[in-house]
């Protein structure tokens, strides 16, 4: 680190969520390009560790539903999206358990911790005995580990972009952070290739029997290397000048909860991420069963609905860098609100085109709809992280960003596969996108542009 740089972090007017506007300068002392990108690549890391973990599951539900709930037909695919559903809901406890924790401790250690959660149960699945072994015991152990996985999520995603966005510069920080989605992506994409892999060369008939818990397995070496590589960083330059100055929030959640200013930052953060979603559970995670199941087998096998979904997610990818290198030129609101209104454009000509049936249509509806929604991918989160200061900044962030994936993203599969079986229509999924996406512009109307600006401090 060098030491000659320090940033007056409370000298912003633009303060969104201090309630000490005098309250004496915080001075970071700014790490050096090196371990600027060490930081990023461990938040990568870490991001790739639990999105593959959540997309394995949701790439492999099918293989769930006949191994833990004994049918692979509507009603064990009901089950099963409970199982999704419920993560979700446990992703508030972790949100705030892992946000206190975070604000009063530190971010690093943290982190570390929380991948070792969530690899040790995505491994456990894999290692569930199925029902016609244990019975009832089975579906009950996978409500169980889904639990688990949702409480270390719900600490993981703010917890990994606070740490980045506290290490990068602030001319650069949506470029840095991006890094994290685009681990994400790259984690769906690595368990789509490995799932089509095991099923190309094992069939079906194995995959069913006992390789569906392969990818779940792989988690504890995956899991193992991000450990690694996060406890060997320093604490972040934001939270260390806390520290050292003894300004660290004695009760963060008390402050983030009681102070009004923080409290609508909140509610923003529920709402601006409505279209994430859509675009990212339904379009990446729940697409392949969602092609199986709505279109028929006979139209895409479970190897083609993965080679669909692994097109976009290669261009999702390859576009999000894109979009944070613009962000960071012409702001965040631009990028959001052009990614929203795209998606609302594109939604419905694009599932038209997937519900063709037709392999190649399909791939370019993904393709387009995973172009248009990288603007939003790319931006929200570092705009969630450069609403609030670093005393409140993991608690703030999680719990607000964890209520809204309850309400939009983890009952996704399953209000989709309830509402595509009661209507009949395939194109229930490009309403769904419109409407958010909607939600999303309304929201932005009330975001205050951060772009360049330093983090606040309290």
């Amino acid at each position: 680190m060098t030491t000659s740089d320090r940033l007056d972090t409370t000298s912003d007017r633009h303060d969104a969520a201090s309630d000490t506007p005098n309250a004496a300068p915080v001075d970071i002392v700014s790490a050096d390009g090196k371990v600027v990108r060490k930081a990023t690549f461990a938040g990568a890391i870490g991001s790739f560790v639990e999105w593959y973990d959540y997309g394995v599951y949701g790439l492999l539900v099918t293989y769930l539903a006949i191994n833990i709930m004994g049918e692979a037909e509507a009603g064990g695919l009901f089950l099963t999206n409970i199982g999704f559903l419920i993560s979700f809901v446990a992703r508030p406890f972790g949100s705030v358990i892992c946000g206190y924790l975070g604000d009063r401790l530190g971010r690093k250690g943290l982190l570390a911790t929380l991948l070792v959660l969530i690899s040790a149960a995505t491994a456990a699945i894999g290692l569930i005995p199925s029902s016609g072994v244990i019975g009832v015991a089975a579906p009950a152990l996978l409500v169980l580990l889904r639990v688990l996985q949702g409480f270390s999520a719900g600490g993981e995603v703010a917890g990994a972009m606070s740490f980045v966005g506290e290490y990068a510069p602030d001319t650069r920080r949506n470029y840095m952070m991006s890094f994290i989605a685009v681990g994400s992506f790259v984690a769906l994409m690595f368990g789509s290739a490995l799932s089509a892999l095991l099923i190309t060369t094992l069939g079906d008939d194995a995959m069913t029997s006992w390789a569906w818990r392969v990818p779940f397995l792989l988690a504890v070496p995956l899991g193992y290397v991000g450990f690694y590589i996060r406890r060997r960083l320093e604490e972040t330059p934001h939270f260390e000048a806390l520290r050292e100055q003894n300004t660290v929030a004695r009760n963060p959640l008390r402050e983030a909860l009681t102070s009004p200013r923080h409290l609508k930052a909140i509610a923003l953060t529920i709402f601006l991420p409505a279209l994430n979603g859509p675009g990212y559970y339904l379009l990446f995670v729940y697409m392949p069963t969602y092609l199986r199941s709505s279109l028929g087998e006979h139209n895409f096998s479970m190897l083609r609905s993965l080679t669909v979904t692994a097109f976009s997610l290669v261009a999702i990818s390859l576009c999000i860098p894109l979009m944070a290198r613009l962000s960071d030129r012409i702001g965040r609101k631009p990028v959001l609100t052009g990614s929203a209104v795209a998606m609302a454009a594109v939604s419905y000509p694009m599932f038209r085109l997937i519900t063709t049936g037709e392999f190649g249509l399909a791939c370019i509806g993904t393709i387009v709809l995973a172009i248009a929604f990288s603007g939003h991918a790319a931006v929200v989160h570092t705009a969630l992280a450069e609403m609030f200061p670093t005393t409140v900044r993991y608690s703030a962030y999680s719990i607000g960003f964890s209520i809204s994936t309850i309400i939009f993203g983890g009952s996704a599969p399953l209000v989709m596969t309830e509402l595509i079986e009661s209507t009949g229509s395939a194109l229930v999924p490009a309403f769904a996108s419109i409407i958010t996406a909607v939600i999303t512009l309304i929201a932005i109307a009330f975001l205050r542009e951060t772009k360049g600006r330093p983090l606040t401090a309290r």
